[in-house]
């Protein structure tokens, strides 16, 4: 009789042992398709995450370079230092880059009967504006300024800056300056320069609201939210600088089709910009998608850890189980070699019967695992996903003029805007998974038959037959 046909009919005639054997390995099976089933689910999740988020880089100054000396651009000592908006451009013709926008800040003078947004009070005295002065920011494509992407910004009429406008004489005013002038998209107002008499007429290309009440001073520039203006850098930069002298921009940032590409776009950087870009660092603010996927990777790392311990425990019983399966047969054995039959084939018929067994297993696992694991994980991921909610709206700012560090409150930790934790995920059971499932499964059967198999070696018909052992 072959050893497959004994096989078979060796599970049949113990059929206790073989139910035990197989409801071990489904335990096992079911365990590792649910690490894998969430592992994958997370996988996606986080992915499309990053997608819809991207990965932004940002070109800022390093203020470490700037205390040691470096000042970038030439400049030296302690001036902030500036980079070409050609260069900048370069950049952001890179391929790891999706978008690139970049900024210059100027002050400029309301003309034309223009009125500033009162309602704050007067400016700090620190900024050296006249009570006719704000700050304008130059920029290449202001739809891509983080307080706009997060919806902070709303867009109330008229368009967004954008690239094709750089040139051109283009402004968006906040909506309690423009409602206070009766100015509305598409009208015109000129804007002067800060120190001499250049000026020019620029049109609205839109209006948007700031949520910030005008009591509220900008932190960075210490004026009325209201009277902060975006203008196209082109144009906001011939206000102030001489005819013909290249754009110089002091801060960009570059949107990348993938976090992961991150490293490889700051490689790329350094070799297109090269000493251009001393005295700034180029930062990944990757916040959003790890305040989005926090929850993703707990529970991926729990199913990551369930799935080892039961793996490792299932296939230490199934070692026990087996090695006490041997135990018991060590007559039948005996009488087989006895006969003539080989030690290989016993070992053979051995790892047959459990892989027919672990086969069984699997393909019962993958009737009911899917569902199960996609309600586990969802209650699982429902769970923290709220735990993380709660504490991101348990966060409060420091108050005005503090930096929060003596409270305990650190101001890095302020939640992104429109980045939710992740709370669902979808489960789908591919082939893939139960091929993986299957080879993990096997070797978890014939890794725990190596040890039995090396006492069927062992094993002599004489002994066996004439004292029983």
């Amino acid at each position: 009789m072959n050893f497959v046909k004994r096989a078979g009919l060796s599970l049949w005639a113990r059929k206790g042992k073989t139910l035990i054997t197989l409801f071990t390995f489904l335990v096992i099976s079911a365990m590792v398709l649910a690490g894998v089933l969430i592992n994958e689910a997370t996988a996606q999740a986080e992915e499309k995450a990053r997608r819809s988020v991207g990965a932004e880089v940002n070109l800022d100054m390093d203020l470490g370079q700037l205390g040691a000396g470096g000042g970038g651009g030439g400049g030296g000592g302690m001036m902030a230092p500036r980079i070409s908006a050609a260069t900048a451009d370069k950049l952001g013709d890179l391929p790891p880059v999706q978008k690139h926008n970049y900024s210059m800040f100027d002050a400029v003078t309301l003309k034309g009967g223009v009125e500033l947004d009162t309602e704050g009070g007067p400016a700090d005295a620190s900024t050296g504006l006249k009570p006719d002065q704000t700050m304008a920011t130059g920029i290449l494509d202001s739809g891509l300024l983080s307080d706009f992407r997060s919806g902070r910004f709303e867009l109330l009429s008229g368009r967004h800056i954008t690239a094709a406008d750089k040139d051109k004489k283009q402004v968006l005013l906040e909506e309690r300056l423009a409602e206070k002038n009766g100015i509305e998209a598409g009208d015109k107002i000129t804007l002067g320069a800060m120190v001499g008499k250049a000026e020019a007429d620029f049109t609205v290309a839109g209006i948007y609201r700031n949520p910030s009440p005008s009591t509220e001073l900008d932190p960075e520039h210490l004026l009325n939210p209201a009277n902060l203006l975006y203008a196209t850098v082109g144009a906001l930069a011939g206000l102030g600088t001489e005819s013909g002298e290249p754009l110089q921009v002091g801060k960009a940032t570059f949107l990348l089709n993938d976090a992961d590409e991150l490293g490889t776009f700051k490689a790329q950087a350094r070799k297109v910009a090269g000493a251009e870009l001393d005295g700034f660092k180029l930062d990944a603010n990757d916040k959003a998608i790890r305040q989005m996927t926090g929850p993703l990777k707990s529970i991926s790392s729990t199913a990551t850890l369930a799935m080892w311990l039961i793996g490792l425990a299932g296939a230490t019983v199934l070692a026990l189980l087996i090695n006490l399966a041997v135990k018991q047969r060590r007559k039948e054995y005996g009488v087989l070699l006895a006969l003539g039959e080989h030690k290989g084939r016993l070992i053979a018929q051995q790892a047959l019967e459990i892989v027919a067994v672990a086969v069984v297993a699997i393909g019962l696992s993958s009737l009911f695992t899917q569902s199960l694991t996609q309600s586990a994980g969802q209650s699982l991921l429902g769970r923290e996903a709220a735990d993380a909610q709660r504490k991101l709206d348990s966060w409060q700012a420091p108050p005005p003029g503090s930096t929060g560090l003596d409270q305990g409150i650190d101001p890095n930790d302020e939640p992104v805007e429109n980045a939710d934790p992740i709370d669902r995920i979808t489960v789908r059971l591919d082939p893939a998974d139960l091929a993986t499932v299957g080879g993990v499964g096997l070797g978890i059967g014939l890794l725990a038959t190596a040890l039995p198999a090396a006492s069927v070696l062992r094993l002599s018909p004489r002994t066996i037959l004439t004292k029983g052992k």
